[in-house]
């Protein structure tokens, strides 16, 4: 099925890039512990991508994404569409059939998409559409990305479809769009820490804006560390990662990332991941808010 119609053809990379999988943590997660940020991609002679891609497609099938979830630790999932896939949420919906009820997803679409595509989504595991507004060095969209100015269109039927909206941005947008959209009475979710400076530090307007929105409730926040630190021990972004949990643990979020594009051999590891949330969240408590109880309600798992 098309969530809407894209007027590319289909196209197979010309050669993919193999994921680094992880080990087992040396720690082992929560029981129904939940990764709430990975993506698949392919088998592309089934799926293949429906726009160009800024970064080498990765070898990232379903079966290969359980097996890092098994390996991991992880009983439940959450698949982020890629925006080489546009509004096609093939790929995904696939891999959510294959996961059953341990998955769900957030795929892409926008306004054109009919109540019956949206319900079919939701059917099928879907939880939230993505939204993106980082662009190219001509200022365009990454090519298959739909905007933060699609957001309030599709918000009332987002809402009655059970549907929240996941944002990415570089943080300083966020500046001029959070504020209207906030007020749309829609779940908001932040990807990847907010996209944030650390060497900004705890004065900067974009991290003052999230964290107030966080700690009022009226966004969730995704602690992936591996977008925003440095590796190998992310320290510099444990300023943030705290100060948004402690704004308010019951609506933060943590995901991996797997299978890192863009970031080729210096992608990180899943466990050595782990590892850092397991240090920084600390308690057994903390954790499983974290990476059980919150994710549970935000995606409906039993």
């Amino acid at each position: 099925m098309t969530a809407s119609a894209d007027s590319t053809q289909p196209y197979a990379p010309d050669s993919v890039e193999t994921p680094r999988m992880p080990q087992a943590p040396a720690e082992p997660l929560p029981p129904l512990a939940c990764d709430a940020h990975c993506h698949v991609f392919g088998p592309y002679e089934r799926f293949p991508l429906w726009h160009p891609s800024s970064y080498a497609a990765p070898d990232a099938s379903a079966q290969r994404y359980l097996r890092m979830l098994d390996t991991l630790g992880a009983a439940r999932g959450v698949l982020v569409q890629p925006a080489p896939y546009g509004t096609h949420p093939d790929a995904l919906l696939d891999a959510l059939a294959q996961g059953g009820d341990r998955l769900r997803g957030i795929a892409v679409a926008d306004p054109s998409v009919s109540d019956a595509q949206l319900r079919a989504l939701y059917d099928g595991g879907v939880r939230g559409l993505r939204f993106v507004e980082a662009r190219n060095p001509a200022g365009n969209l990454f090519p298959g990305s739909v905007g933060f100015d699609q957001v309030a269109a599709l918000a009332p039927r987002m809402k009655h479809h059970g549907l929240h909206a996941q944002l990415w941005a570089p943080c300083d947008t966020y500046l001029r769009h959070l504020p209207a959209l906030a007020k749309l009475d829609l779940p908001l979710v932040i990807d990847h820490l907010g996209s944030l400076v650390p060497a900004r530090g705890d004065q900067d307007p974009a991290f003052q804006l999230l964290r107030g929105l966080l700690a009022d409730g009226r966004l969730w926040m995704k602690l992936t560390l591996c977008r925003v630190g440095s590796a190998p021990d992310y320290e510099n972004a444990r300023l943030l990662h705290d100060a948004f949990v402690a704004a308010n643990p019951d609506q933060v979020l943590w995901g991996s990332d797997w299978p890192f594009v863009r970031m080729g051999a210096s992608a990180p590891s899943a466990d050595a991941l782990v590892a850092v949330a397991q240090r920084w969240l600390g308690d057994d408590a903390l954790r499983r808010k974290v990476w059980v109880d919150n994710p549970a309600r935000l995606y409906g798992f039993d």
